[in-house]
This record gives structure tokens, C-alpha cells and sequence, in this order.
């Protein structure tokens, strides 16, 4: 739902404003924090009871120009998707295609190649130790894929939908690619995207050092990790704020 008030849309045409609003706030508060890759990369949300209908952004359009009204509808069961007005790029199907086709929990997926989440998928060992509370955050709530099979075509994204078998990992270290996060909320999902890259960079700006880790034991991790799902109401007031950050600042993406 909406976090925050907006103006009346002036596309009175256009349906589930309200997720399509929250996303063009995610889409721009993420080419600012500098998390994205020029006009690639791509979020959705699932707009149906099975998530195979979903809204995300049009091909190659640059995150910080995306507006509520750019937003696309794909349908994962569909091809002819691919040739409609500004069709999404074949990875951008692939990949999102195949998640909420097999995944149905994932109601909003994140995938970016943001630089401290990739520089982890580029270790051998890209697990991330819970060295600190954003990195505790995700402790046991992270899947790694080790099968990096190129370019997220439609096979390859399914294969990797297929590793999202537990409900409580919602954070997919891409082997040699990057990053996938989901969840249930555009709010969810990027606050959790937000926060697992603040993690990446301290454990990579950690093992820079040279200096010996300080690994939290694993019931103190697992504590932590509960007690910041429980948390209430950050992801929506973080996504609020940015969204009344925007508002001032006279942007467009609530049109």
C-alpha cells in the first residue's frame, strides 16, 4: 500500500497507482544512493493472486527518470509480452518471468548490481558473516547462487527462482552477477535491499583491513535477526520519508 500521501494521479486509466507510486520512490531513491547500472537492472510487483501478473520498468529507462505512469504490466505466462510497447529487455523477463511464475511469495523482487552486494558475489566464499547488526539482519535469511549460467534468460531464471525454497530467505547472492531481493511490499522489499548492501560494504570494507573478524555467535546472530523482523513499521516509514524527502523536492514520480 501507498506509505505516504500523494496527489491524485493524473492517469486516471492506470491501475494500482498506489504500488506503481511506491516504485517509482524505490526506482529513484536507488539511482541516488548510486545502486544502479545505468538502464539496466529491474524490480517488479505482482499485482494478481499468483504473481504472474506484475508491474516493472520499462526497457532501458534510467531509474531516476521513472515515473509511476512508466510502469509496465508483464505477464509472466504470456511471450507476446516481449513485443508489446516498451516491452521489458529479455533479461528483465527471464528473470522476473521466472521468479514470480515459480515463486509466488516473492510478491516484489529487486535484482541490482549494486558494488558492495556484487563484490561479495565475486568471492569464492560470498557468505556474509554476521560481523555486525545490519550483517546479523541477514543471518541464515540468505541464499547464494553458486551456477551462474549467463545472461538471465528465460532458463536461467527459472533455475534461479528455483532456489528460493525457504520463506525465510529473501536475499539471493548472485553468483558473478549481483543481487535479488524480495519480499511482500515495494516498503519490505527495498528497505531489506537497502540494508543488505550497507551490510555488504562493512563486511568488504572489514576484510580490507587485514585485521580478524568479530563474528557474533550464532544464537546471538539468530536473535538479532528475529528481533529486526519484529521491528515495526520501518521499512514503511523508511520508504515514507524518502517519498516526503522527493515530495519537497518537487520530483515527478507520483505522475
Amino acid at each position: 500500500m501507498n506509505s505516504g500521501a500523494t496527489e491524485m494521479p493524473s492517469h486516471h486509466n492506470l491501475t494500482h497507482w498506489d504500488e506503481r507510486s511506491d516504485l517509482a520512490v524505490a526506482f529513484r531513491w536507488t539511482a541516488r544512493l548510486d545502486m544502479h547500472e545505468g538502464v539496466a537492472n529491474h524490480f517488479s510487483m505482482a499485482i494478481n493472486d499468483d504473481g504472474t501478473r506484475f508491474l516493472m520498468n520499462p526497457n532501458q529507462m534510467h531509474f531516476s527518470r521513472i515515473k509511476a505512469s512508466d510502469l509496465i504490466v508483464v505477464d509472466a505466462n504470456d511471450p507476446e509480452t516481449l513485443t508489446g510497447p516498451n516491452a521489458p529487455d529479455p533479461t528483465a523477463w527471464g528473470l522476473h518471468g521466472g521468479l514470480h511464475r515459480h515463486c509466488p511469495h516473492a510478491r516484489c523482487a529487486m535484482h541490482v548490481h549494486s558494488i558492495h552486494a556484487t563484490v561479495l558475489a565475486s568471492l569464492a566464499d560470498s557468505r556474509l558473516p554476521p560481523i555486525d547488526q545490519n550483517c546479523a539482519t541477514f543471518f541464515n535469511r540468505h541464499v547464494i547462487d553458486d551456477n551462474y549460467g549467463g545472461l538471465a534468460f528465460e532458463d536461467e531464471g527459472a533455475r534461479c527462482a528455483a532456489l528460493f525454497t525457504d520463506p525465510k530467505q529473501k536475499v539471493m547472492i548472485m553468483g558473478n552477477h549481483g543481487v535479488m531481493v524480495i519480499g511482500d511490499t515495494v516498503a519490505e522489499t527495498f528497505n531489506r535491499m537497502f540494508y543488505f548492501e550497507r551490510a555488504a560494504e562493512t563486511y568488504i570494507r572489514a576484510l580490507q583491513t587485514g585485521q580478524p573478524l568479530r563474528i557474533l555467535p550464532d544464537d546471538i546472530a539468530e536473535k538479532t535477526a528475529r528481533e529486526l523482523e519484529n521491528y515495526p513499521e520501518q521499512d514503511v516509514r523508511h520508504l515514507a520519508e524518502l517519498r516526503a524527502i522527493l515530495d519537497e523536492e518537487g520530483a515527478t514520480y507520483a505522475s
